[in-house]
């Protein structure tokens, strides 16, 4: 059976609603050959965000809650075509949700299926405001289970936590090559989800939303990464400056001041490199908003296709950048 997980969105508005169904409806995690695995219930998804808001207008219920966003994980070893699994989630969606708009979005992108569902607030038919809790999320469970188990699918296991290590095996280097490296994973994670973020909290909760945890502090130098099969790693490991906390709080204060619109493709240069070619509007605006925080200092980075080249280079060795190029052992 698939697992049914609910997705805590501490940001509920308008905005964040078309965020999060512009995220979940992406292309490259949905295609699949000719086939573009988004279907919706009550709604057409290219104009579920504009039909969910037309429903809350209609029954004068635009403040509140805004929307719900649940994740259906399948088994690797379960035998399903992408297409069965957004019929699946599809099927869940009218069986739960009947009176609500609901958008399907299969992801194709990872070593397992999985189905983001994101709920409207407001039911199309009679208005009535849904209100979930944890009964709710059990019985959304069983029906998920019972659902799964007429397609004869097994239970998803949660993965046992691996001991660290500090290098990588030859074998765990070539996992890296075909794409199968966990850290990789972690770092094709974080890049996605800094495509959709403008600040930390929307940047969290991307991450939360392919299943990977973020602490990230005020009195904490560094974040911490906790991947699905509880794996940490800390943004100084991750062999890329854009990633250290100073750095990504400079990014989203950028991206705040010059109006930066979710879904933007990552600059060849990187991110930051986008952020230093800014830096000069950047203080313009500083000084004309007095309001804003005071103008960082220029991050550094390094060139963003030598990064990918020398990412699995420096995995492999045991070793990670830092500022002054000296490398040192790096934990697993």
């Amino acid at each position: 059976m698939a697992t049914f997980t609910a997705i805590n969105c501490k940001r509920q508005s308008s905005g964040a609603m078309r965020g999060t169904l512009d995220y979940v409806m992406q292309q490259k995690k949905t295609r699949w050959y000719d086939a573009t695995l988004v279907t919706g219930h009550n709604c057409v998804p290219q104009s579920a965000y504009t039909e969910m808001l037309t429903t809350k207008q209609r029954f004068r219920k635009t403040d509140g809650r805004q929307f719900y966003h649940f994740v259906q994980s399948f088994s690797e070893d379960d035998p399903i075509t992408p297409a069965e699994a957004n019929a699946i989630g599809l099927e869940l969606a009218q069986r739960e949700f009947p009176g609500f708009e609901v958008v399907v979005a299969t992801h194709v992108d990872t070593n397992h299926l999985h189905n983001h569902l994101v709920v409207n607030s407001v039911s199309c038919i009679n208005g009535k405001k849904l209100h979930q809790s944890a009964d709710d999320l059990l019985a959304h469970r069983q029906a998920n289970n019972e659902i799964c188990a007429a397609y004869g699918l097994s239970v998803l296991e949660v993965p046992e936590k691996q001991s660290k290590r500090k290098r990588m095996t030859p074998g765990e280097y070539q996992a890296g090559l075909r794409g199968d490296s966990w850290k990789l994973d972690l770092i094709q994670a974080i890049n996605e989800a800094l495509e959709y973020a403008i600040d930390r909290d929307s940047f969290t909760e991307n991450m939360e939303v392919e299943g990977y945890q973020v602490i990230w502090t005020d009195t904490r130098k560094h974040v911490t990464f906790i991947c699905p099969d509880g794996r940490r790693c800390r943004d100084s490991s991750l062999h890329d400056e854009t990633f250290l906390k100073e750095n990504l709080e400079t990014l989203f204060i950028y991206r705040q001041t010059v109006g930066f619109y979710p879904g933007s493709i990552e600059p060849d240069e990187g991110w930051l490199g986008e952020v230093a070619s800014g830096l000069l509007r950047l203080g313009k605006e500083v000084e004309r908003q007095a309001d804003l925080p005071p103008l960082p200092a220029p991050p550094v980075w390094t060139d963003s296709k030598q990064r990918r080249r020398e990412a699995l280079k420096k995995m492999a060795m045991g070793q990670k950048f830092s500022n002054d190029q000296s490398y040192g052992m790096m934990g697993y």
